[in-house]
């Protein structure tokens, strides 16, 4: 069990790990021993979150996404199985907490007259600026 939240709590058969060896550094340790975890979160499935939370979470997942409505952690950072195996729940944990937070909606509000003054101020200056640009003509004498 993974504890979320105060009320939410993620059950053991929604989560799998399957190790496998990882790249990187290491010696001839980096051959023998399964050190890279791969968290696989039933998260299409899971009863503890709500739809909306699970929206998010999509969106917050993106290509760890799966088709299968999975979310799919891999960490190879250290040499420790156990360590990589925490980095990754610590991982899945903070995604769902992220997830959590409702986002505020966005009031649409319209540029004040200062602001509208000022880009319009700026909009003859740019103007004159690049009238100048124009072909240089000699005067006749």
């Amino acid at each position: 069990m993974i504890r979320v939240s105060d009320n939410i709590v993620l059950q053991d058969w929604e989560i799998s790990e399957r190790f496998s060896r990882a790249s990187g550094p290491g010696g001839q340790n980096v051959n023998k021993v399964a050190t890279a975890v791969e968290l696989r979160f039933e998260a299409a499935r899971s009863p503890a979150l709500s739809r909306a939370v699970k929206a998010r979470l999509r969106r917050i997942a993106g290509r760890r996404w799966t088709r299968e409505g999975a979310i799919v952690i891999r960490v190879e950072e250290t040499r420790s199985q156990a360590r990589n195996r925490e980095i990754a729940r610590e991982r899945l944990v903070e995604m769902i907490r992220l997830a959590l937070v409702v986002p505020r909606r966005r009031i649409a509000t319209r540029p004040g007259a200062g602001a509208r003054r000022r880009r319009l101020e700026a909009k003859a200056r740019r103007g004159k600026l690049k009238a100048l640009r124009g072909r240089v003509r000699r005067e006749e004498e």
